[in-house]
């Protein structure tokens, strides 16, 4: 198999792209409306809607911080005819590495009661510090591991990690405490929701890339989804950003290879594939007893697909938003 990341020349630390961000983001913290501290081994923590109050403008940031400085996002007004107000614009040139090798939430973080002394902890994992643990298979097909003396990691919770877990993180990454960030972004808050509208474009990668299309042919990505206001609580919040991305999205990606490959693609990747299209993701996660694997993997998707195929410069479009669903979801008439 192609190495994914084999069209870089030289492979960027998503670390060290990231590092100048996170500083940008402490030096703003009483501007965006974060809580910075240091836990006990002096490991900073920002908390970014749990007792703070955090900012869309916060989530932005922490999107880009994500993605290890390879992507941009963007807040926009929706225009006339759009059906939503606020609008996420991500791109990235390099979302490959951006939204797989560091985006995703990927890494699988727990504690039992035992460990902890108390209430047991699972979180995903996601960010740039993603790579330097490696400790996921993507990383063997990526061919890509992370070398850096700093490192961010995201988590989406609405409480601090354990020592047990922030010990994990700082062994596995092999990084001293004060080279460790956690951002601290729970879904039911303003950062928390946009930085997880913001993953529209990866969800585009994760899709093709369990499709079996080859990610060295993905060049470049451009992605939009509607930004929903944070829900009453976690359920309500999770079934929001994920119904924004699933029903209205739209993403734009730039392929190598033939057409028969990019229309393909272009046909298999949109949300309206999966039988359960069409109805809430909270109502759709109720049903399955609140487990996130017993859902039709096909629905994760974004709703509508634009593929260009770079060789012939043919574009291939399918599936289509439902702003009309996320309004009736979304929005109560004054």
């Amino acid at each position: 198999m192609n190495n994914p990341l084999s069209t870089l020349a030289v492979l960027p630390s998503v670390n060290q792209l990231a590092h100048p961000l996170v500083q940008a983001l402490l030096a703003d913290a009483g501007i965006l409306g974060l809580d910075v501290s240091r836990d006990g081994s002096g490991v900073c923590i920002i908390d970014a809607g749990i007792q703070a109050r955090g900012s869309v403008a916060a989530g932005l940031r922490v999107s880009e911080i994500c993605m290890g400085g390879l992507g941009r996002v963007q807040l926009r007004s929706g225009a006339s005819g759009e059906g939503w107000p606020s609008w996420l614009d991500v791109c990235s040139s390099q979302p490959v590495l951006a939204c797989l090798g560091s985006q995703y939430a990927g890494w699988s973080l727990s504690a039992s009661r035992q460990e902890t002394g108390g209430q047991k902890f699972f979180s995903l994992g996601s960010g740039p510090a993603r790579a330097l643990a490696a400790r996921e298979k993507l990383f063997a097909e990526l061919g890509y591991r992370d070398r850096a003396s700093t490192g961010v990691l995201v988590l989406e919770v609405d409480r601090a990690p354990p020592k047990i877990v922030v010990d994990k993180i700082l062994r596995d990454c092999g990084l001293q405490a004060s080279g460790l960030t956690l951002i601290l972004t729970p879904t039911a808050s303003l950062a928390g929701t946009a930085q997880v509208v913001a993953r529209v474009l990866e969800v585009a990668l994760h899709k093709a890339h369990e499709l079996g299309f080859p990610l060295a042919d993905i060049a470049d990505g451009v992605a939009m989804a509607p930004l929903p206001s944070p829900g009453a609580d976690a359920v309500e919040a999770m079934g929001r950003t994920n119904d924004a991305i699933l029903y209205g999205s739209r993403v734009h990606l730039m392929v190598r290879g033939d057409d028969d490959a990019a229309r393909s693609l272009a046909r298999s990747l949109p949300s309206g594939n999966s039988p359960d299209h069409g109805r809430s993701f909270a109502e759709l996660f109720k049903q399955a007893d609140y487990d996130f694997y017993k859902i039709d993997g096909a629905l994760f998707a974004p709703a509508e697909v634009w593929v260009s195929c770079l060789s012939s410069g043919r574009t291939w479009r399918a599936g289509a938003p439902d702003m009309a669903l996320l309004q009736k979801l979304w929005l109560r008439q004054a």
